[in-house]
């Protein structure tokens, strides 16, 4: 049997991986990923060497790259790859409605040519848009995404399910709330903040900081994937979440008390444009079915973290630097591909 990943170089992707190996020594893995600017190898450093693990430099937008890499009778296909950043579709959307909706077009049909088995499709809550106060997204509550990042998750997720009601294809879809934990690149909120709080400069807070997240812990998001892929109904969609919607300025504090910093390193910056006041999803369908809940809260997780962070400062020294991607070209002599600006 093999298990195809697709973006398995990034934060969520490499967890997952990590995991996997772990969990199935004798099972073949193929990551296969662009490596983006947020494709770091040094996430996968434990599993490079292992005999079942194997990585392919690809784009999903290319058919031929895909047949050459996905082997016949695939187990499975669980499909990370995409363009995830939302300030960066503000700027530029072209590059976001390519990867995450052609590239899950492309990849979906070559899936089907190969004869892959099963299909993970890993979307987001943003697809939902905002919520209001006393409202969590359900899997069956209208798509209303609000930024080009969102429009393009919600438009592949059409095409995934698209693919099971007319071909019969074995897909299972996820939506998953906000990530944190370790190998998280550091443009996103939570490794920004503990690398600018470390150095004690400021922390950007968009707007009153009162934007809700729901946050869930990486390696408990990795535990879910798991088992809808290993036992999910065919066409269904399943929610991951912490089940724990706090406001970004709250999260913030914490963070910062957890590592003795003033609340003055907290700095109001102009909010994003078509910024979401609130995501929440309700996560009782894998609870029920799959009988899911997280483990680690999120006091303790985010803890975790920040230690790990902390004790890790040559992994943050190199991405943020750089440096990583002449670690990609030294040992596979390929490139990494720039950022949209």
């Amino acid at each position: 049997m093999a298990v195809f990943v697709t973006g398995g170089a990034g934060f969520i992707g490499s967890q997952f991986i990590r995991d996997w190996v772990a969990r199935y020594p004798e099972q073949t893995l193929i990551n296969f990923d662009k490596l983006t600017y947020a494709g770091n190898p040094d996430n996968l450093i434990e599993v490079a060497d292992h005999p079942s693990y194997s990585f392919i430099q690809g784009d999903i937008c290319d058919a031929d790259s895909l047949r050459a890499a996905i082997p016949e009778q695939c187990d499975a296909i669980v499909h990370f790859a995409a363009e995830s950043h939302v300030d960066r579709s503000i700027h530029s959307a072209s590059e976001f409605v390519r990867t995450n909706v052609l590239g899950t077009q492309v990849l979906l049909d070559v899936a089907r040519e190969r004869k892959t088995r099963r299909f993970l499709h890993i979307s987001t809550d943003e697809v939902g848009g905002s919520m209001a106060d006393d409202e969590y997204y359900r899997e069956d509550s209208p798509y209303a995404p609000s930024s080009p990042y969102a429009a393009s998750k919600a438009a592949a997720e059409h095409l995934a399910r698209a693919a099971h009601h007319t071909f019969g294809f074995d897909v299972v879809l996820t939506r998953t709330s906000n990530n944190y934990g370790p190998f998280q690149f550091p443009e996103k909120l939570l490794p920004l903040a503990i690398s600018n709080a470390l150095e004690d400069r400021p922390i950007p807070v968009y707007g009153d900081g009162l934007q809700v997240r729901d946050w869930v812990h990486v390696a408990d998001n990795c535990k879910a994937l798991a088992l809808v892929l290993e036992g999910g109904n065919s066409g269904e969609t399943y929610h991951i979440g912490g089940r724990l919607p706090l406001p970004n300025r709250d999260v913030l504090r914490l963070l910062l008390s957890v590592l003795g910093k003033p609340e003055t390193l907290l700095t109001q910056v102009t909010d994003r444009l078509g910024h979401d006041r609130r995501y929440a999803v309700d996560c009782t369908k894998i609870e029920r079915e799959l009988g899911w809940t997280p483990e680690i809260a999120f006091e303790d997780g985010l803890k975790r973290t920040i230690q790990w962070y902390q004790d890790n400062s040559a992994w943050v020294n190199r991405a943020k630097s750089g440096e990583y991607r002449n670690y990609y070209q030294h040992q596979y002599g390929g490139d990494i591909h720039e950022p949209v600006p």
